[in-house]
């Protein structure tokens, strides 16, 4: 599996939809598993436009410092942006360090930070032993890692919809980026990653949230535009406007039992996984 990239303005459009009605949800939830404290070292891997990192700093404080690292420039990009002018003294943002770089070979000293966290990042690196193996070699003793994934694709209903329709619409593996977010779902297998990379007192939990999104058109929009299925549109000749509405016609009628009459509510499920070096 590729590294998750977003290219133009996809990292934009990812911030502004993804990140309040999706990834802001498992953050919080994430960072306040973790436990941080004031002054601690955390660093994210694969910090995407660092949602996680900013809630980490809230958390430590200005004694504290965050690092975020992702391979995709653009995320980054959106990242720097988003953070407070230091100059301003606005808040703990002004002690996050953005970094590009891989989650297979870490650009920091060993045993440098007291936890590492990771959001829904592991299941797309395509060595997950060397990345765990990293996040290990960074951590001090005592440090602790974090992370989630997401549980089974039948268990997250709105996903699964949209990769049938996918299917169903362009072809077999048209959905491969969907259904990829989903190839972590056996905690044995999740476990046992993790403890052979060296982490001990494993405890994995599966957690059920609900994500809001107006319709299904809206769903179907932002994932189309603000995940690399973009790619997808950009190879249809002419047909983009069609396949949309032919993804949209399908992914209604599929949640339509998850229509409140003001939106859709949906469910969807992720393992979280805390661990000690």
């Amino acid at each position: 599996m590729n590294e998750w990239q977003l290219h133009g303005s996809a990292p934009e459009l990812y911030q502004r939809y993804l990140v309040p009605a999706v990834t802001a949800i498992w953050a919080a939830d994430l960072v306040y598993r973790a436990g941080l404290r004031s002054g601690a070292r955390v660093l994210d891997v694969a910090c995407g436009t660092g949602v996680v990192a900013r809630a980490a700093a809230e958390r430590v404080g200005r004694i504290g410092w965050v690092a975020g690292i992702d391979i995709n420039p653009g995320m980054l990009a959106v990242a720097r942006s988003s953070q407070a002018d230091p100059s301003s003294q606005a808040g703990p943002e002004s002690w996050i360090g953005w970094f590009l770089g891989s989650a297979l070979a870490l650009p920091f000293a060993g045993a440098g930070f007291d936890v590492v966290l990771c959001q829904l990042g592991l299941q797309f690196f395509p060595d997950r032993p060397a990345a765990l193996a990293e996040m290990h070699r960074v951590l001090a003793p005592g440090g602790r890692v974090g992370l989630n994934v997401y549980g089974t694709i039948e268990h997250n209903p709105a996903t699964f919809a949209l990769a049938q329709a996918l299917d169903r619409h362009v072809g077999p593996g048209a959905a491969v980026a969907k259904r990829a977010e989903h190839l972590l779902a056996d905690t044995v297998l999740l476990y046992r990653l993790v403890s052979e990379a060296g982490f001990r007192r494993i405890s994995v939990v599966t957690e059920t949230r609900i994500v809001r999104f107006r319709s299904a058109a809206d769903y179907v929009r932002i994932q189309m535009t603000a995940t690399p299925l973009a790619s997808l549109l950009t190879t249809q000749e002419g047909a983009a406007d069609r396949l949309m509405e032919a993804l949209i016609h399908d992914v209604a009628a599929d949640l339509q039992p998850f229509d409140t009459g003001g939106g859709l509510a949906l469910p969807q499920e992720a393992h979280i996984l805390l661990a000690d070096t």
